[in-house]
């Protein structure tokens, strides 16, 4: 650690020689970049970018340590970090460590003092790619050869997060949810203890029997990473559940998977979004929200089944962002409404879920 030289290679060739500030050793993943200025402990520890290497556009990162009670999750599954400027000093009062420190615990390769800038307009002109953090080997061209032999596009990343074994939290709340954790974040299920819910949390590979026996009041589909087409296993379970006429809510991946499931298709974009600043627009009311968002994949809109609508689009590449039914107590959205990092402004959709079960 401390000032040892790292090195980032991008698939495209291109190479970026900074300094340490996690683990020593060497890391793959795909590269992709977040926009969000402030929330870096809740980025890093998002279940939903397991195999990633995060690189943050905000130049500044560590000014205020990392606050263990707002974590996402209890380990981060990225692959690597990568910023402009570390600042390694804790002025929070609620943070034990610092973000060094957390990358040590967690054995994560992270490098700083290079141009974020220049690697974010490669990653927006070839899209998201193989990349490669090494604190062991500086040669570019041997890391760039190593980059060639790998291949993440049938990567099944949602066993890597998903719980083993099903739980329950808040046994004596009111209504019974079902939450099938594909890579589920803290926020989501702090905000669905607010209303009081018994939560069963079930493992992503549970099978439709399992669901129906716990006789879930409604279903929330959770966040997670990667391509919804590398868990199809997912989808049975998902098609048999939507036989119950339950109420459903699916945030992020859960829309993916849910649109998948009634036989919509699903396509990656370009270099994804992340960051706590995507504009959405509520085709019902006409209002525009400010979102955050972290996911490579979207749904095709004119592959939507008879019975579904558009809710939401994305104001600044017009993909879709949110669906309805319009006879089924279905929502879904590609956003993440519980924010964690981000602003809070579509909080209301679990507002609309609690009213579905009513």
């Amino acid at each position: 650690m401390g000032s040892k030289e790292g090195i980032l290679v991008l698939e495209t060739g291109h190479s970026f020689i900074g300094e340490s500030f996690g683990v020593d050793g060497e890391s793959y993943g795909e590269i992709v970049f977040n926009t969000s200025m402030v929330g870096y402990p809740q980025v890093i520890t998002d279940p939903s970018y397991a195999n990633q290497i995060i690189v943050f556009s905000y130049p500044l990162i560590g000014n205020y340590g990392i606050d263990v009670k707002r974590l996402e999750s209890k380990k981060a599954f990225c692959k690597g970090v990568v910023a402009r400027e570390l600042n390694d000093y804790k002025f929070h009062w609620e943070s034990p460590v610092s973000l060094r420190e957390f990358f040590s615990e967690q054995n994560i390769v992270a490098i700083h003092k290079v141009d974020t800038r220049k690697i974010v307009k490669e990653i927006r002109k070839f899209g998201t790619m193989k990349a490669i953090i090494s604190t062991i080997e500086n040669d570019p061209f041997v890391l760039a050869k190593k980059l060639e032999r790998l291949d993440f596009n049938y990567l099944d990343l949602v066993r890597r997060v998903t719980t083993s074994v099903p739980y329950e939290l808040n046994p004596e709340g009111d209504k019974k949810i079902a939450l099938l954790d594909f890579g589920v974040k803290e926020g989501i299920i702090r905000e669905l203890l607010k209303y009081n819910y018994r939560i069963k949390i079930f493992p992503a590979w549970s099978s439709f029997e399992d669901v129906k026996n716990f006789n879930p009041d409604g279903i929330v589909l959770s966040n997670g990473p990667g391509d919804p087409n590398n868990v199809p296993y997912t989808q049975e379970t998902i098609r048999n559940i939507l036989t119950l006429e339950k109420p459903i809510l699916g945030i992020c991946l859960g829309i993916q998977l849910l649109a998948l499931s009634v036989g919509a298709k699903t396509y990656k974009l370009k270099f994804g979004h992340r960051g706590a600043n995507h504009p959405v627009k509520d085709l019902e009311t006409g209002r525009v929200y400010i979102t955050s968002q972290n996911h490579s994949y979207a749904v095709k809109e004119d592959t939507l089944p008879s019975g579904f609508k558009v809710w939401f689009y994305n104001l600044n590449d017009e993909t879709l962002e949110g669906i309805k039914h319009v006879s089924l107590p279905l929502l879904a959205v590609q956003f993440h409404p519980e924010a964690s990092p981000g602003p809070q402004d579509t909080k209301f959709i679990f507002d609309e879920f609690y009213n579905l079960l009513d």
